[in-house]
C-alpha cells in the first residue's frame, strides 16, 4: 500500500493566519470598557509590583522587551523585509524604556532580523551594562552618531524601534534627543514605539510629534494611546496579576492562550475626533469612562482611566 505523505496537505483553512484569530479574539472584547491610566497611576502599580508582589525590574523589563519584539514580528514578517537582510534601527533611551528596547533588540536578532542600536546616553548600572554586552556579545552593532538625514535612515533600515522614552517622561526632551525625534518624524519606514511615543504627553499626546505607525502599550494603555491613530496598537507584558487586575478596577482584553501579547483595535480619523469632543468630560468623569469592569474600589486605589503600568525611566 502507497503512503501518504501529510507533507502534501495543508490542515489549515483557506486564508486563515494566525493574525486573523488573533484580531478574532480581540474583537470580542467590549473596547467601550478599555482601561487607560495616567502616569501617576503607572507608577503606582509598578511600585505595587516592586513591593508587594516582588519583582524585581530586570524580570519586569526581560517580559516587556520580549513581548515588544513578539508584536514586531508579528506585524513585521521577516519575509516582507526588504533592506539589508532585515535590518531595522532601535532608539534606546537613558531610563527604564531604554532597557526594554535592548531587550527587545536581542530577541529580534534571534528572531532573524538584524538590529542595530542607537544608545546616546548609556545607563551605568549593571542591569544596562549587562544588556549592553548581551547585544555585543550577539554582533549587535551600536551607532556611534545618529544618521543626520532622515532619508539614511530609510534607505537602511526597514524600520525603527522607538524606545527613548516612556510613562515616565515630562517636559520637552533635551536638544540632543530633540534632533533625534525630529529626523524620526521624517522617516518614510514604520515607527514602532514601546508604550509611549517619544516626546509625547503620557496623557494628553503631542498630535504635532512623532506618529508611530506601531504601538505597544506594556501593562496597559496610557491615557495617550486615545490619540494614537497607527495602524497596529498591542499590548503586552502579561505579567500583572488578576488580583491586582481586580484591585484597581482595570478593564483589558484577555490574552490569547498562552500569548504574551494581544491586538488592540486602533481608532478611526472619526472616533479620534469624536472622543476628542468629549475629552473634558472625560476628565471629570473618570469613573463614568474608566470601564471598572463592574469592580468597586476604595477611591485611593481606584484608576483614573484603569490603571497599570511598567517599569520605566
Amino acid at each position: 500500500m502507497d503512503r501518504i505523505s501529510v507533507n502534501r496537505f495543508s490542515f489549515r483553512r483557506k486564508g486563515s493566519t494566525r493574525k486573523d484569530k488573533d484580531k478574532e479574539h480581540s474583537a470580542a472584547f467590549d473596547y467601550s470598557k478599555l482601561s487607560y491610566i495616567s502616569q501617576d497611576e503607572a507608577q503606582k502599580i509598578d511600585e505595587e509590583l516592586f513591593e508587594e508582589y516582588k519583582f524585581s525590574v530586570d524580570q519586569l523589563m526581560e517580559l516587556a522587551g520580549y513581548s515588544c519584539a513578539v508584536a514586531i514580528a508579528k506585524c513585521y514578517p521577516l519575509e516582507t523585509m526588504t533592506r539589508d537582510n532585515h535590518a531595522v534601527l532601535v532608539c534606546c533611551g537613558p531610563g527604564n524604556n531604554g532597557g526594554d528596547g535592548l531587550v527587545c533588540a536581542r530577541h529580534l536578532k534571534m528572531f532573524g532580523f538584524k538590529p542595530s542600536v542607537y544608545y546616546p546616553k548609556q545607563n551605568k548600572k549593571d542591569l544596562f551594562t549587562n544588556l549592553m554586552k548581551q547585544c555585543e556579545g550577539m554582533d549587535m552593532p551600536f551607532l556611534s552618531f545618529f544618521p543626520s538625514e532622515a532619508h539614511l535612515i530609510t534607505q537602511s533600515y526597514n524600520l525603527v524601534v522607538d524606545a527613548l522614552f516612556g510613562f515616565s517622561f515630562k517636559g520637552p526632551p533635551r536638544a540632543d534627543f530633540a534632533n533625534v525625534l525630529q529626523t524620526l518624524a521624517k522617516v518614510e519606514i514604520p515607527i514602532c514605539s514601546i508604550d509611549v511615543p517619544s516626546g509625547w504627553d503620557v496623557e494628553n499626546g503631542n498630535p504635532e510629534g512623532l506618529q508611530p505607525e506601531f504601538l505597544i502599550s506594556l501593562t496597559a494603555p496610557k491615557l495617550c494611546a486615545k490619540m494614537f491613530m497607527g495602524k497596529y496598537h498591542y499590548l503586552g507584558g502579561r505579567f500583572v496579576p488578576k488580583t491586582m487586575e481586580k484591585a484597581y478596577g482595570l478593564c483589558l482584553p484577555a490574552y490569547p492562550g498562552t500569548d504574551c501579547v494581544v491586538e488592540l483595535k486602533t481608532q478611526t480619523p472619526h472616533e479620534k475626533e469624536t472622543k476628542s469632543d468629549e475629552k473634558e468630560k472625560d476628565k471629570e468623569n473618570h469613573e463614568d469612562m474608566m470601564g471598572i469592569c463592574g469592580s468597586s474600589q476604595p477611591e485611593e486605589v481606584r484608576a483614573t482611566d484603569g490603571s497599570s503600568a511598567l517599569v520605566e525611566d
